[in-house]
């Protein structure tokens, strides 16, 4: 494995470190560095979703027919280290990362004019209907039942933990079209729904961070006899599990040790001010520091299994299971993360700020990096869990890497 880039790869990565830092501005890193849950508020990421397509950067694994850059696979992944060294806020997956590749697989050319620019854009906001009460893990057992109707299916059900669903204006949803199938894989259809039709409403679920609208993370939408055009199904009906899987490969594809690795900075910079209850600072704690340093070697240790997988990338490889090793091995790494950061503020993790993006006359108390230390630490619980829970992930390992 050869870990050098070339001279023209070493250029576009200062390219994208400008342009990045440039569009990166004040109120963007203000709103990162207070936010509970990765994301900023819906103003603030359409705002850099249309700053990188403006770049035509937005959608790196899209054909450049339908506005990708056309990069080499050493290009998408100094891009993806580029934006989680710098920390820039999350593009809302649910478009470009995710319903928009399956589009692009799978829709006819119609769904593929009608969709994708509007997604490229950033003009349109998307939510993942995957989800159901007694169907996440086992997301085959899901229940929504889709009627047919000839023209139409009329859907009625609900699904559940759907993230943004507040802003969205369309939902791509698994339904159950053949409840009679003995394999409950089968008789399951994708579609896309438009959110401002009749019979949908969105419910908040209220998390520990309060009910705070730009910070809303997490809804259930109900549908109540919602009628969806049978052309806004993608691919055939009752095929919709051979959709979800190749949305999944997209959803769990993502690079953790850059940002691990930055994050491991914030935290001694924070125990480099915060006291260790002795009159010293946290920092000088032998244990803390251990602490620290273990997590750092596993992150060193992961950015090289990164690396392999890019390098195999790079020779027309598949990864095979390694996407579930690094699901499992990166989304602990985070919530171990989260949990240094809360024990380095110490009390001043306990109070509560409802608002963390308002900008207010009164102290906090403690530095502002506290604010949002316990939040983030609770909704981190959620990283091994989403997209195939670790225990799903550590049987698709077992099954594939020791035949188990």
């Amino acid at each position: 494995m050869d870990l050098a880039f070339e001279q023209a790869d070493l250029a576009f990565q200062q390219e994208v470190r400008a342009y990045l830092d440039e569009v990166l501005d004040d109120e963007l890193r203000r709103k990162l560095s207070q936010s509970k849950n990765g994301y900023v508020d819906k103003e603030g990421q359409v705002k850099w979703h249309k700053a990188l397509a403006k770049k035509g950067w937005v959608a790196p694994h899209w054909p450049e027919e339908w506005g990708g850059p056309g990069w080499t696979a050493t290009q998408k992944y100094i891009f993806d280290v580029e934006n989680a060294r710098l920390g820039t806020p999350i593009v809302s997956p649910m478009g470009v990362r995710m319903v928009g590749p399956v589009i692009l697989a799978f829709g006819t050319d119609e769904q593929k004019k009608k969709f994708l620019p509007p997604i490229y854009n950033g003009d349109v906001w998307w939510c993942q209907g995957y989800s159901e009460p007694g169907a996440g893990s086992d997301l085959a057992s899901l229940q929504m039942k889709a009627e047919d109707k000839g023209d139409h299916y009329l859907l009625n059900g609900t699904k559940i933990w759907t993230t943004h669903a507040q802003w969205a204006d369309w939902i791509f949803c698994l339904v159950r079209t053949d409840a009679t199938v003995a394999k409950r894989q089968n008789g399951i259809s994708f579609v896309l729904v438009d959110m401002h039709s009749p019979g949908i409403s969105v419910k908040p679920i209220v998390t520990l961070d309060g009910p705070i609208e730009n910070e809303q993370e997490i809804n259930q939408v109900f549908f109540d006899d919602v009628k969806v055009p049978k052309e806004n199904r993608i691919g055939e009906q009752d095929k919709g599990w051979t959709y979800a899987k190749y949305l999944l490969e997209f959803e769990r594809g993502n690079t953790y040790a850059p940002s691990i690795k930055r994050a491991i900075k914030k935290i001694r910079r924070i125990a480099a001010a915060e006291s260790d209850g002795c009159g010293g600072q946290l920092i000088e704690d032998a244990g803390f520091r251990d602490k620290i340093n273990q997590l750092e070697i596993e992150a060193t240790a992961m950015e090289f299994t990164e690396l392999r997988i890019f390098a195999a990338l790079s020779a027309g490889q598949a990864p095979g299971p390694e996407s579930s090793i690094l699901k499992c091995r990166g989304s602990e790494m985070q919530q171990r993360v989260s949990e240094l950061v809360l024990e380095a503020v110490g009390v001043y993790g306990h109070p509560f700020i409802a608002d963390t993006f308002a900008i207010s006359n009164e102290p906090r108390p403690g530095s502002d990096y506290a604010g949002p230390a316990a939040p983030a630490y609770f909704n981190y619980r959620k990283t091994s869990i989403y997209a195939g829970s670790n225990e799903i992930q550590r049987n698709i390992i077992a099954k594939l890497v020791l035949g188990l």
